[in-house]
């Protein structure tokens, strides 16, 4: 009973702080800086309320959160669903907060329509900043974690069936940001939101024909089918986002400098965090049983699966392989390893797999290889 009470509270206190906002929106003005619009206390007093209604309506599965520092700057990279209802964002920010605690600053790079749209005051007291380089690198002057969306709209509006891939369309900004700052990447991967609607075409070439992308810095024209209206148009007029189950995983960090050297080649960086995420969305996408309930079973881990078929390629021991797979490879980057893999028979790569355990044990190396014998097994 008392925790029925308590919800109700907080509940309340939610409405109240909510309202409030909204209602200065209208007739305040904005600080000069995006990120001071930033609300420590308004966290506090809404955050119980808005992640119980969460859980109770996507019923989110947020793991890995110990991958990010509880202080200073780092980049969060995530892939993007859900149109303009990411429904993904909200439960990761949710438990973002709920794990660092209010004071651990926090920002999101969001499109400019969210800041000019009434309404949505909450979310920039959340974190939202419009999305810029120039922004971007305030928010990691000022120590805070970052989440960033290289995908965008384009990735956002993808059709359903897509739901399971990484699309960032080649966007590869983020990293000259990281090495500029000289921060760590924290790939985010999420599953679900996707299936808040039936997303049939991202409308590229309408967006294209109207000139959006010059008025309104808009890619894509999207149609949906969802509630209540059944067809929308770029979430137009309305859409209420169906209950999927939101799953996220946070990745282990990559330090550029010391898994790509002093001087990383940008494709090749692109091209290892990008599989990393693919692998990490695979094995999400493994987990469902059925779009919008989520996972029903227990799933087996795709470890043991790369081990086995490396094992019955003839390489019995993996753990012990003191060779160099190929002449002057213990001086190869990541990138050109995993660049040179789609060009080695099986057994090449249980070496490479076997040398990786007994030496350097790198993430990218090892997730390039179980991303290569996945495409090989369809």
């Amino acid at each position: 009973m008392a925790d029925v009470l308590e919800s109700l509270l907080s509940g309340l206190r939610a409405v109240k702080a909510t309202a409030s906002t909204l209602a200065r929106d209208i007739v305040e003005s904005r600080p000069a800086s995006p990120l001071d619009e930033r609300d420590p206390d308004f966290i506090r007093t809404t955050l119980p309320a808005y992640r119980l209604a969460t859980q109770l309506y996507f019923r989110p599965k947020v793991r890995g959160l110990e991958h990010i520092t509880a202080k200073g700057p780092v980049l969060l990279v995530g892939n993007h669903s859900g149109g303009t209802l990411i429904a993904d964002t909200f439960a990761f920010g949710f438990a973002f907060y709920t794990y660092f605690g209010a004071e651990r600053r926090f920002h999101q790079l969001a499109h400019d329509l969210v800041f000019s749209m009434p309404g949505l005051a909450t979310l920039r007291k959340y974190g939202a900043i419009p999305a810029s380089h120039r922004n971007a690198e305030l928010a990691l002057d000022a120590g805070a974690a970052l989440l960033v969306y290289p995908g965008g709209g384009h990735e956002s509006f993808r059709p359903s069936w897509n739901s399971s891939e990484i699309q960032f369309g080649d966007h590869s900004g983020f990293i000259r940001l990281a090495l500029a700052k000289d921060v760590p990447i924290v790939p985010v991967v999420a599953i679900g939101g996707q299936e808040t609607a039936l997303f049939l075409t991202r409308g590229r070439r309408l967006a294209k024909l109207l000139q959006l992308d010059r008025l309104l810095r808009l890619e894509v024209l999207p149609i949906q089918l969802g509630p209540p209206f059944g067809v929308t148009v770029l979430d137009l007029p309305g859409r209420i986002p169906l209950p999927s189950q939101i799953t996220i995983q946070v990745l282990p960090k990559v330090e550029l400098g010391e898994e790509f050297g002093p001087q990383p080649d940008e494709e090749a960086v692109y091209e290892v965090i990008t599989n990393q995420m693919q692998q990490a969305l695979d094995e999400l996408a493994e987990e469902r049983d059925l779009p919008v309930v989520g996972s029903v079973g227990a799933r087996s881990s795709r470890s043991g699966a790369v081990a086995r078929a490396l094992a019955g390629d003839g390489t019995k021991d993996l753990g012990a392989h003191e060779e160099e797979p190929w002449e002057g490879y213990a001086r190869m980057r990541v990138g050109e390893i995993t660049q040179r893999l789609r060009r080695e028979s099986t057994q090449s790569l249980a070496a490479v797999h076997a040398y990786e355990q007994a030496h350097k044990q790198r993430k990218g190396v090892l997730a390039g290889i179980d991303r290569e014998l996945t495409r090989r097994s369809r």
